[in-house]
């Protein structure tokens, strides 16, 4: 316990004292990863603080990734994301399920060249103002047509453009989210997501995802005792899981939003594509009742290096979201919005999309059969049917950190399932992600996971239960 004792300044707040102190010893590894963190009522006493004090540093220690949660077990450090970023730069060849963006084979380079030297030639200098308001009015207009096409009726003048989906997910808290507001968010779910509505005080309520989408049932018992002001949800092909929703919880999601008066934020990611789905249609297509907040990101079926994507506003909501907008960049850059513009008018955007259908197509086929084939017997794989990631489950006794870290020294990087969880309850599930690789890859990548398995079974065996019961001091 002596490396916790730490002198508390008077013109510091304390917990921000004591937070430093502990990132500090994180990150100098005087604290090594999965170790276990004193029990808050314990490290509480010994520096001379309330409870509450500790349980803010955990709960902000946390929120910055260096440490996690067991439930009924502690806390405990977390790897850093730098570590493993060193790892994989120095080792070379490493084979990345970890990326959710797409290979770079796949950009419209000379294409999407020739449409901002368009955008150039026929804008002229007024390229590089400030694009105030909503957007470039052509590129909204243009919006509308393509949503359109995806069942969505909208008008231009309730399409904000942002500056990607994080930024739209950031902008819709900001203008609607209060400190102690009730947000609803799928469980597992986008870790983007879970953090943004962390920053804004929300209390965060998980609903256990099912095969055919949310858990209904749970939904309706939470509805009739917290209201919450929003919920979040990847209707079609959820990250990380790959689930799509049925028709019917697409329709009743939107039943219940307006019974219980809440919003739904839809984050749709790659809903252009079908894969084995029967409804790839977006929950906004369903919505008649002005109850989805629509979220389009361009990242995973465009470059994600462009950072742009739309949201579609209720009109009650737009002032809110257009104020959060320009309060944190005041536009998106005019050089993006009108290229953007130029390349979908200009450089059939339609036949772009189904090239890249294609090539997602082939690779869900493969990786979903080579996973059926060389992990099913021995991992739980979550059911899909179709996108763009994989979700599975180690037996009980094992640890997603652990297998990450195995993976990493044998040439796979997998993210694991801590990021994808508010409160996790057994860190056994990691995410294989397809987007990046190759055919190759995904054939040499799974077959490294399948051959190097039973080894891990071996070594980790009981390593959890010893991790999670060692007291330090």
């Amino acid at each position: 316990m002596e490396k916790y004792n730490i002198k508390l300044e008077q013109d510091t707040a304390k917990y921000l004292q004591i937070y430093n102190h502990i990132k500090k010893m994180i990150v100098d590894k005087e604290i090594k990863e999965h170790e276990k963190l004193p029990p808050i009522r314990k490290l509480a006493q010994y520096i001379g603080v309330n409870n509450t004090t500790i349980v803010k540093v955990y709960e902000l220690l946390e929120n910055e990734r260096y440490v996690y949660k067991t439930v009924g077990s502690g806390t405990f450090v977390s790897v850093l994301k730098k570590d493993k970023e060193e790892v994989m730069v120095k080792k070379e060849g490493v084979i990345h399920f970890d990326s959710g963006n797409p290979s770079t084979n796949m950009f419209p380079i000379q294409d999407f060249k020739s449409a901002v030297n368009m955008a150039l030639s026929e804008e002229g200098s007024s390229i590089f103002e400030y694009d105030e308001g909503l957007g470039f009015d052509d590129l909204r207009q243009k919006i509308v047509g393509y949503l359109e096409d995806k069942g969505i009726r909208t008008t231009k003048e309730n399409v904000q453009v942002i500056s990607g989906a994080q930024q739209g997910i950031d902008i819709v808290c900001k203008g609607l989210i209060n400190y102690s507001d009730v947000v609803f968010v799928e469980e597992p779910t986008y870790s983007g997501a879970i953090q943004v509505f962390k920053s804004r005080g929300a209390k965060i309520i998980s609903i256990p995802m099912l095969d055919d989408g949310i858990d209904i049932g749970i939904l309706k018992l939470k509805l009739e005792k917290i209201k919450p002001k929003l919920i979040y949800t990847m209707p079609n092909f959820q990250n990380p899981t790959g689930i799509s929703y049925s028709p019917y919880k697409k329709k009743k999601l939107i039943e219940l939003a307006e019974q219980y008066d809440f919003y739904i934020v839809e984050d749709d990611f790659i809903s252009d594509f079908k894969f084995e789905s029967e409804d790839n249609k977006p929950l906004k297509s369903y919505d008649d009742k002005n109850r989805v907040i629509y979220i389009k990101s361009f990242s995973k079926i465009l470059m994600p290096g462009l950072r742009i994507g739309i949201v579609d506003i209720p009109n009650e909501l737009l002032k809110k979201v257009l104020w959060a907008k320009h309060s944190s960049d005041i536009s998106t850059p005019g050089l993006i919005q009108k290229s953007m513009y130029y390349y979908m008018e200009y450089f059939n955007w339609n036949n772009y999309l189904d090239s890249v259908e294609k090539v997602y197509n082939q690779k869900y086929i493969l990786a979903k059969k080579l996973i059926n084939e060389k992990l099913s017997d021995r991992l739980k794989v979550r059911n899909s049917n179709g996108g763009i990631n994989f979700f599975l489950e180690l037996p009980r006794g094992y640890s997603s950190q652990d297998f990450t870290d195995f993976l990493l020294d044998k040439g796979v990087s997998v993210v694991p399932g801590t990021y994808f969880f508010d409160n996790l309850l057994d860190d056994r599930f990691f995410r294989i992600n397809i987007a990046k690789s190759s055919i190759q890859d995904l054939e040499k990548g799974i077959s490294i996971i399948s051959d190097n398995l039973d080894e891990f079974f071996r070594q980790y065996k009981n390593t959890l239960a010893l991790k999670s019961n060692k007291i330090f001091y």
